[in-house]
């Protein structure tokens, strides 16, 4: 028999055809704030008419660990301060970081309500206000606890240039896609306040229920 000597070349597919852009910058300009000077960035959508904001800092390469969040719109608490959530603080939080370090980056996404929307959102408190926990009002109104998914606001932060991380969150489901969607996270960075008479029973359903690492929730 001869022997077939025919070197035989494998190729990589994720190279030859990497993943499809989800994602399109279509804006950037100077932002400053009271925190500090950042860059903002627009970014939408190619599979869904959802859009992102980025707001960041300095320069990055993929061997520099940067303070990175990826925040979910809030607007009862980020805009109107309210203290039935962290959300606020949480993200005022997360700027000073990045002020402090000279670089980072915070993916803003669109989704009200873990993905409900501010109309159902607003529901859900009247529910709240009943005696309902966050899980039990969105049940009640037949909505999932949780719609929100992360692989875009990853994409966009891997588009910014950024591989190593510290990644600025409390949530598991945050940190695992980040994992997954090629992000290195080197440290995390906890986010996290000392609960109070209206955020105690929020944060100890996101600590008993969803599995959210809370070390000051009892």
């Amino acid at each position: 028999m001869i022997k077939d000597t025919t070197k035989v070349t494998t190729y990589s597919f994720t190279k030859i055809f990497p993943a499809a852009k989800s994602v399109e910058k279509v804006a950037e300009a100077r932002l400053p704030t009271e925190f500090g000077e950042f860059r903002i960035a627009g970014y939408k959508s190619l599979t869904s008419n959802e859009e992102f904001v980025c707001v960041f800092k300095g320069e990055f390469n993929e061997n520099v660990a940067v303070p990175v969040r990826i925040h979910s719109q809030c607007l009862t608490g980020d805009v109107f301060h309210s203290i039935k959530c962290d959300c606020g603080p949480q993200l005022q939080w997360a700027m000073e970081t990045i002020e402090k370090e000279g670089r980072g980056a915070i993916v803003y996404q669109h989704q009200e309500g873990r993905g409900i929307g501010i109309i159902n959102k607003i529901r859900a408190y009247a529910l709240q206000d009943e005696g309902a926990d966050t899980i039990e009002a969105n049940l009640r109104l037949g909505l999932d606890v949780d719609l929100r998914e992360y692989e875009q606001c990853v994409e966009i932060l891997k588009d910014l240039g950024i591989k190593k991380i510290k990644a600025m969150s409390n949530n598991p489901d945050k940190l695992r896609a980040m994992r997954k969607g090629g992000l290195e996270i080197v440290e995390r960075l906890p986010i996290e306040f000392k609960p109070s008479k209206d955020t105690q029973k929020y944060l100890k359903v996101k600590k008993i229920q969803m599995g959210h690492l809370l070390n000051l929730v009892s």
